[in-house]
Parts: structure tokens; sequence; C-alpha cells
């Protein structure tokens, strides 16, 4: 890995290799994709965590996230969700949406076998208005039958959004805990 070090920018690197077949393709071999996304809720903005972790300064209600969030596990047509081509396919498997409080910041955490483009953040924004008070969870199933994007919340911004690991079929899964929520829980406990 030194030796590709040498040549990479400074803020890429390289913590794992591994030889594939010639059809491999990193993108359409995936099984899964998993993203976490941090938020700093606390009434205060933190200039430190800025550029990684989206700031809310209103208590959000984790329940009332879990609550939404978990009606949207399974197979779904996500449209509302996401942005897609015109006849493009919507429909994804979502199998895990954990919301968590850990060290000072909200993490969520999506897994999915596929994401529509800004997905993940349609998902936390709506995620967040339920939170704050501003949507009810029970919105939830009226939003996906809508298959519009303006049905659901605001795309959250992008400062709070990792992409944590992607599973393979051969059992290799990199998925690495975002570095802001190891460092963050390290200096809190």
């Amino acid at each position: 890995m030194p030796a590709l070090h040498s040549v990479l920018p400074a803020d890429l690197s390289v913590t794992d290799a591994q030889l594939v077949a010639g059809d491999f393709s990193a993108r359409f071999s995936a099984l899964e994709r998993t993203y976490v996304y941090a938020i700093a809720n606390r009434p205060e903005r933190s200039a430190l965590l800025a550029r990684y972790a989206c700031h809310v300064a209103r208590l959000l209600d984790l329940h009332a996230m879990r609550t939404a969030g978990a009606q949207l596990i399974g197979t779904r047509d996500f449209r509302s969700f996401g942005s897609t081509e015109p006849g493009a396919a919507s429909v994804r498997t979502l199998g895990r949406l954990q919301v968590e409080s850990r060290a000072g910041l909200i993490r969520i955490e999506a897994a999915a076998d596929g994401f529509l483009h800004h997905m993940v953040r349609a998902i936390v924004g709506t995620l967040v208005e339920c939170g704050t008070g501003r949507r009810d969870p029970s919105e939830i199933p009226a939003i996906l039958a809508a298959s519009d994007r303006s049905a659901a919340g605001p795309t959250a911004p992008a400062c709070g959004l990792y992409l944590a690991g992607v599973r393979y079929p051969d059992g290799y899964d990199s998925f690495a805990e975002p570095p802001i929520l190891r460092v963050q829980a390290r200096a809190l406990t």
C-alpha cells in the first residue's frame, strides 16, 4: 500500500486490495451498500463538526424518527425519496435503517441493494421533519404511495453523509465506521 499512497492525493488512501475476476464491477457486482449519516443535534453549532455532520439545533425525537424509518424497510418504490430518469426503475430493497444517538451525534445507518440519487439524504430530511414534529411518522405510507419527490421532506445537506461500506458476493464487506463517529465516541467516553 505505501507505493500506492505515494501516487495518490492526500485525501485518498487505500486500506485493502483484492484480486477479482475480469468481469467484476465495483458498482454492479455489489449486493448491498451502507450509508451512515451524522447529525450534530444540539443548540449551538460546532465549527469543528461543520464539514462532517449536519447541524440540527432543535432536539430531535428519536422515537418518532425510528417509527417513521421502520416503515421504509423492505422492498418499496422509493421514487418519492430520490431522483430518477423518466421510466427508470425506482424500486429498491432497504434492508436496514437504524437511528441512534452516539456520543453527542445522531447516527442514521441505511443499507440497501441500491439507492436512488439523493435517496439517503431525502430519507434523512424526512426523518428530521418527523423528529422535530413537523411531520407525523404515520405519513410515510402516503409519501411512498405518492411516487413524487415533492411529497417527502427536504434533501438533507451532504456534509453528514458517508458511504460506509459495500458488500460483495464473495463475502467481502468494506464497512468502516466514518471517522467522525469514531473520534467523537472516543472524545466523549
